[in-house]
């Protein structure tokens, strides 16, 4: 029993561990995001979003890069795009950026893997978009995707028009903008972000190395490489989806899948798998009916795997293959070092840009719009993770007064 409340109560402070090391990256990240949305022109865009080519889908990449890493707020800002009149394949494209191609994701990689998962993560989604564009225009169900197109004709967001962001950027208005989108984008994936280092740090103390060397076959004897590389990349997806984790919450838990020896191949095919969560992939139904958005989540499954596996045969002839070096405890532990000076300087930019939407709200006689979510489960979900870690810190600290 004792060894039980001992392991309890470490997860719970792993788990807060990880939001530690990586809280001043995510108001960096959400910050620099909201100056993004806020004085970045895309009004204009969208008209040159209309048809599935080069243009199309480098602009939708940008449009993407140039958004909330938020997967429930790409979802929606891609329907918003199709009502538009874009193209699916830019929608697709869009998804696929504003998931894997946004700065603070970067950051989070950055602390978590180290550099070359950044530069594999940044190559890895220009792939990604590439073959996803190539696989739908070769199978491009025009019945479907016309229908699902007159489904959102009347629902979604609209794209903000033109403006000029050299005023604006001078402005007392423009920047309180940034506060509003700063904290919409936090409304937006708090949860996701709270359930995903959860369970990265129970996994990470309660999950034996044994069981992720069988499911990835790590320590697999008379098993070419390549076939190794090819189970990891076809599995990743699948466990990622079972993690229920968006975009933000699935990095802490691919350092531990990277420090118990799971695949390059593996862990590239669990990051980009973000989409395919089970959450996700019933919005989109929402949005286009089930059966575009299973033909979507095909697209990206095999998209994602392809990608993974082009990855890790590009890096492994190049002899560049990242190994990450990071020790999860390691990671989770709690010293004055850089972190600390960190989480304080931007603990104090996060209540200035709170302030900041603030006076934006009553300027604008607005109240904070409910964000769209994972529904009445999801905010169960939530409840019951927020009790797990006080419970969890709760027998840490008993377990140190002994």
């Amino acid at each position: 029993m004792e060894t039980l409340i001992q392991s309890y109560g470490e997860s719970a402070k792993t788990a807060l561990g990880f939001f530690w090391k990586s809280g001043w990256a995510f108001i960096l990240g959400y910050f620099v995001s909201g100056m993004i949305q806020a004085f970045v022109p895309k009004g204009k865009l969208t008209q040159y979003m209309g048809d599935g080519d080069l243009k199309s889908i480098s602009l939708s990449t940008f449009f993407g890069a140039a958004s909330s890493s938020c997967s429930f707020a790409a979802l929606a800002a891609a329907r918003a795009l199709i009502k538009k009149g874009a193209h699916f394949i830019a929608g697709v494209a869009f998804m696929f950026a504003s998931t894997n191609l946004v700065i603070e994701l970067g950051i989070l990689i950055l602390i978590f893997l180290g550099w070359q998962f950044l530069a594999a993560e940044i190559i890895g989604g220009l792939i990604l978009i590439a073959i996803s564009s190539v696989l739908i225009k070769l199978t491009y169900p025009k019945s479907w995707l016309d229908a699902a197109r007159e489904k959102v004709e009347d629902e979604g967001g609209e794209i903000e028009e033109d403006f000029d962001w050299k005023k604006r950027i001078k402005s007392k208005e423009g920047w309180q903008l940034v506060g509003h989108k700063f904290v919409n984008d936090w409304k937006m994936a708090w949860e996701d972000i709270l359930i995903g280092f959860t369970i990265a740090g129970f996994v990470a103390v309660l999950v034996p190395e044994s069981f992720w060397s069988a499911l990835f076959l790590a320590d697999a004897q008379g098993i070419p490489g390549w076939l190794v590389a090819i189970e990891n990349a076809l599995i990743a997806p699948f466990v990622a989806a079972s993690t229920f984790i968006g975009s933000m919450g699935n990095i802490p838990l691919a350092t531990v899948l990277n420090e118990n020896g799971v695949l390059f191949a593996g862990i590239m095919g669990f990051i980009y798998s973000d989409l395919m969560v089970p959450p996700l992939v019933h919005i989109n139904a929402k949005y286009y009916g089930w059966r575009v958005a299973l033909y979507i989540a095909g697209v990206m499954f095999i998209s994602i795997v392809i990608t993974a596996l082009i990855l890790n045969g590009l890096f492994t002839l190049l002899g560049i293959v990242p190994e990450s070096q990071r020790v999860v405890s390691e990671i989770t532990q709690f010293k004055i070092d850089y972190t600390f000076w960190m989480n304080i300087v931007f603990t104090v930019i996060a209540g200035i840009l709170v302030w900041l939407n603030k006076k934006y709200l009553q300027d604008h006689d607005m109240k904070m719009m409910k964000m769209e979510g994972g529904g009445k489960i999801k905010k169960i979900a939530v409840s019951i993770f927020i009790l797990i870690n006080v419970v969890g810190l709760g027998l840490f600290a008993y377990t140190q007064l002994l």
